[in-house]
């Protein structure tokens, strides 16, 4: 399946992970060929979204102008190797908090889909855990997982029927097969 649009997880898919968080620009750094990756989709004319919890906005450790910044540098950082997003969605809610937009809720999702203008069944959402993985079977998404981040931990878990690739740039090196 070629899909008509691709989601993607934002930590431990684009860049490194941290159980501190991504707290700063500085701390926001692109795993290897994430951004090559990212920059193949747009050549391949597939618009990419970032759909990401980011629960350190509910705990007061970032602002929303930090964390725009971030995204300002992930963006920017895409687009100097040749990529584009089509949208930064973004849960800034608790664990706690009972929205219907952090994973493993499907509502981020819906929102990249409706501004997309994606069907679910036209969609694929690469992620590195099994909330993304839940959000994307509660969104009627197709959902790969990458070894990068928290993936190897959600594959050793077990119990999936999804696609596994080491990284990003694997994953979009067969989806473009």
């Amino acid at each position: 399946m070629r899909p008509h649009c691709v989601l993607l997880d934002r930590d431990g898919v684009i860049n490194h992970d941290s159980d501190a968080y991504i707290l700063g620009v500085d701390d926001w750094e692109p795993l290897p060929g994430s951004l090559a990756a990212i920059a193949r989709l747009t050549r391949a004319g597939i618009p990419v979204a970032v759909c990401t919890n980011q629960s350190a906005r509910a705990r007061g450790l970032i602002s929303a102008a930090g964390l725009a910044a971030i995204h300002r540098r992930m963006t920017a950082a895409i687009e100097a190797a040749g990529g584009r997003l089509a949208g930064v969605f973004v849960c800034p809610h608790g664990p706690t908090d009972d929205c219907d937009c952090r994973k493993p809720a499907p509502g981020l999702l819906h929102q990249a889909l409706e501004t997309l203008d994606c069907a679910p069944d036209k969609a694929l959402f690469i992620g590195d855990s099994r909330r993304d993985l839940d959000a994307a079977r509660r969104a009627g998404v197709t959902a790969w997982l990458v070894r990068t981040g928290n993936g190897r931990r959600t594959e050793a878990d077990g119990g999936m029927a999804v696609p596994v690739y080491d990284d990003l740039a694997a994953a979009v090196e067969a989806l473009l097969q």
